[in-house]
């Protein structure tokens, strides 16, 4: 007759043991992912120098050598403070950050930029602020629940933020007003903090209202439609959104915007009718701003007849070039160092992915966005795995932003969607954008340990 009590005592001290060694196993597959991606940001960087200039120059690969030192470092302090964080993460962002920094430097050869007024140099700079942000954030948050408690605070945050640009003296004379400017000298975008701040905030907001909007409704059509006073919230997101595409002229952020709170809306309640009634909403408002404001109605021209002779010549010539450049590249790439991509206008940050596409070929990029499925897919899990509505819902909003912004951007290049005033995130130059994804990376790993970290209750 066999011992239950036994059996129980011996899978609990399994279980047990597998959870002392879990954290160990997990920074070093971490490790190992990341000596891999350091492999791939000096070869990278190796290759362009070799395919542009002939030879290698040691002092840019001793700067990216100091990154890697940060990065190490971010390593080390998980291995303490969260040892049972995502191992994916981190050597993803990695790479897609050194990858986005070699064919930048590649652009600045090209181009003949130089010191600190070349896009790669102050690149760097903007990659040792950010992960050095992501680090600060690894330490100073030991629990992201607290991040509940201030749901109202990061709202009015975020919306502040946004609201920047038209404060006298910070705005900038850009095409859209979404830029500040301190001391003449140093730019930001606000913007890209304010979706991480309002990323909080329709967290916690869902959290507090998630049975209000799920246990009442309408049948119809085979799906549960909600009552007019639960529309009320998305209505006023739509009508957020809205602002920001006319006072900003910025027709990408408040696509993002409104796009994150509809995917964390049916994350929380599992309708489907928010989404239709989600995408219904988008679709009146892409129609009315394209009929309202000119720079809209030029943008779906410049999709619609790219190759124009009316257009191709002057508005739709970057996205032409970006093609062109795509084309040039085919299956395997011209090679790093070996391609033109600075022929087309602002191709170390809005074209950044032609560029890659051009030199990397189709190949290459398919890696890339490989790699940010990857990403994504790590951070809804996640969501999904922990039993926390507020992490879950944080994880998978964060997640579907990253994920909304490369379809934004690799759709708008390529001539699938209208092109937009966003950045591909890791990869195009920019700072604000650099260190709004890196605070990303730090929460889902904070998320992520929390979750593992939970202990498990064992039935005997």
């Amino acid at each position: 007759m066999t011992d239950t009590s036994a059996v129980t005592t011996d899978t609990t001290i399994v279980k047990a043991l597998r959870r002392i060694r879990m954290p160990q196993t997990q920074r070093n597959r971490e490790l190992g992912l990341l000596l891999f991606a350091f492999v791939i940001n000096a070869g990278a960087v190796a290759l362009v120098q070799l395919g542009a200039t002939g030879h290698i120059d040691w002092t840019f690969l001793y700067y990216c050598g100091a990154l890697t030192v940060l990065v190490l470092g971010l390593h080390v302090v998980l291995r303490y403070r969260a040892p049972q964080a995502d191992p994916f993460v981190v050597p993803i962002a990695t790479v897609l950050s050194g990858l986005g920094l070699a064919m930048i430097y590649r652009i600045d050869i090209e181009d003949g930029d130089a010191g600190w007024a070349a896009y790669s140099t102050r690149q760097l700079a903007w990659l040792a602020i950010s992960i050095a942000a992501a680090v600060a954030i690894v330490i100073a948050l030991r629990n992201y629940r607290v991040l509940l408690r201030y749901t109202y605070v990061f709202g009015f945050v975020g919306i502040a933020l946004l609201l920047l640009p038209f404060v006298p003296g910070l705005g900038t004379d850009q095409n859209a007003d979404v830029w500040i400017s301190i001391g003449g000298f140093f730019s930001f975008q606000p913007g890209e903090l304010a979706k991480i701040c309002l990323a909080i905030f329709f967290a916690g907001y869902l959290v507090r209202t998630r049975e209000a909007l799920t246990s009442v409704g309408t049948r119809f059509l085979g799906m549960t439609w909600p009552r007019p006073r639960e529309l009320g919230p998305l209505l006023l997101l739509w009508a957020g959104a809205l602002a920001i595409i006319v006072l900003q002229r910025d027709l990408g952020t408040g696509m993002l915007i409104f796009g994150m709170f509809v995917a964390m809306l049916y994350v929380a309640t599992g309708k489907t009718s928010w989404v239709v009634i989600g995408l219904t909403l988008a679709a009146i408002g892409v129609a009315a701003a394209t009929a309202v404001l000119p720079y809209v109605q030029a943008r779906f021209t410049n999709w619609l007849h790219p190759f124009d002779p009316d257009t191709v010549d002057g508005s739709s010539f970057q996205l032409v070039s970006g093609i062109f450049g795509l084309a040039h590249g085919g299956l395997i790439g011209t090679g790093l160092g070996q391609g033109r991509p600075g022929l087309t206008p602002l191709s170390q940050s809005d074209y950044i992915f032609p560029s890659l596409g051009e030199e990397l070929g189709l190949v290459g990029v398919f890696a890339i966005l490989c790699l940010y499925m990857v990403f994504t897919s790590r951070g809804i899990r996640v969501g999904l795995a922990g039993q926390d509505d507020f992490g879950k819902l944080l994880a998978t909003g964060l997640s579907f932003t990253i994920a909304l912004q490369v379809f934004i951007m690799v759709g708008g290049v390529t001539r699938i969607i209208p092109l937009t005033g966003l950045t591909t995130p890791f990869l195009a130059a920019g700072g604000s954008s650099l260190i709004a994804n890196w605070i990303i990376v730090a929460l889902l790993l904070r998320i992520s340990d929390a979750v593992r970290s939970r202990p498990r209750v064992v039935i005997g």
